[in-house]
């Protein structure tokens, strides 16, 4: 983990800083092509999901389950996951697995997707001091990317953490996935069975987190068109090195900007150039297909974190009961996702700590199990 004993002892709560980007491939998009993934770029919690298209043969909308049941993973992991802030203990944080677990039970739509969570947890101590971790749980093909200073702050990103697909028997187009579906798809079908895929399905593992540490999430559409070296050139080069003095974070907007050039980046690997289709993990010239990507930089929880979530938490409920007609939550989702973006929750940092923030949310036993999946890292 690289830290001297004095940075150990500083250790504070901490979140996330992120943003995403999602697009669809430009040669989907041409034969109208409907994109189906998700986004989550909230300051506890991260996600992708990507749902199968396929679904959309038999009247399904494909993109309804990815973006319900990323939308109750961060309310059930705000209300969690919050720094300092008092829970029932009925109500506590008991890992990834639990809360993909109730936030599926809470969802009623349709569809079949993968899915990838990130979870700041700030409850963990070593020795008695606090050591925030990221909890990682992936069903499926989506993958995760850390990197980190290794060798001082006026140096370059290295990869410290990465995921490995699930996909059955290896195949490309057959990843592991969480689903709910009618009887135009399978008579048969029991929620029991996408539970026990929750349960027994999810990898997990946790991993510390150190502020400043850049964590990207991305669709198979970014990892299966970008190897893991492009991936931290990308960053290396969109960050610059540091000046030397106390941590200061990256800016909400580059970190777009990094979100957005992976995106384009991956795109053009189907695009032949003078020697012919570029290389790719899977092959000369990857793959077109939908691709989302999350990037986030770790950064101290502060008070102002706690005030302006709260403003934000009371603005979204206001715009579900004025916009989206009464108490049904269901009828939110077409306000919650934007294909270009992601949801937001800035703060301003060219400011002081306690100035106040940008708040912006837009659409682009159990616990025992979560714990046996861990190790630290």
């Amino acid at each position: 983990d690289q830290l001297s004993p004095e940075e150990y002892k500083k250790k504070k709560p901490l979140c996330f800083s992120a943003k995403s980007y999602q697009k669809t491939h430009p040669g989907k998009a041409k034969i109208g092509h409907k994109d189906a993934d998700a986004t989550l770029a909230s300051p506890m919690l991260l996600g992708v999901a990507d749902g199968v298209s396929q679904l959309e043969e038999f009247g399904m909308d494909a993109s309804e389950l990815p973006h319900e049941l990323l939308r109750v993973c961060e309310e059930l992991g705000m209300s969690q996951l919050i720094p300092d802030r008092p829970v029932n203990p009925q109500d506590m944080y008991r890992g990834p697995v639990s809360l993909l677990k109730e936030a599926y039970e809470e969802t009623e739509s349709l569809g079949s997707t993968t899915v990838l969570l990130a979870v700041l947890d700030n409850s963990t101590k070593i020795h008695g001091k606090l050591h925030p971790m990221v909890a990682v749980l992936t069903i499926g093909d989506c993958e995760l990317l850390m990197l980190r200073r290794l060798e001082g702050r006026q140096t370059n990103f290295q990869a410290v953490f990465h995921t490995e697909m699930q996909r059955i028997d290896g195949h490309s187009q057959t990843p592991l996935q969480l689903a709910r579906v009618d009887d135009r798809v399978d008579p048969d079908f029991d929620e029991e069975l996408a539970l026990e895929v929750i349960e027994r399905g999810s990898a997990v593992h946790c991993v510390s987190a150190y502020e400043g540490d850049i964590i990207v999430l991305g669709s198979d559409g970014i990892f299966d068109n970008l190897f893991l070296e492009e991936i931290v050139e990308i960053v290396n080069e969109s960050l610059p090195l540091p000046k030397p003095g106390n941590f200061v974070p990256t800016q909400p907007a580059l970190l777009h900007q990094i979100a957005r050039r992976l995106v384009e980046e991956s795109h053009l690997k189907s695009e032949a150039g003078p020697h012919g289709l570029p290389d790719t993990p899977i092959g000369l010239g990857g793959k077109m297909d939908d691709t989302s990507v999350v990037v986030a930089e770790v950064v101290e929880w502060t008070k102002a974190h706690s005030e302006v979530w709260a403003q934000v938490h009371k603005q979204n409920q206001w715009r579900s009961l004025v916009s989206c007609g009464a108490m049904d939550n269901m009828a939110c989702r077409s306000c919650n996702r934007h294909e270009d973006s992601g949801s937001d929750h800035e703060l301003d940092l060219t400011a002081d700590q306690g100035h106040a923030y940008r708040g912006n949310s837009v659409a682009d036993d159990e616990s025992d199990d979560d714990e046996k999946k861990c190790s630290i890292q």
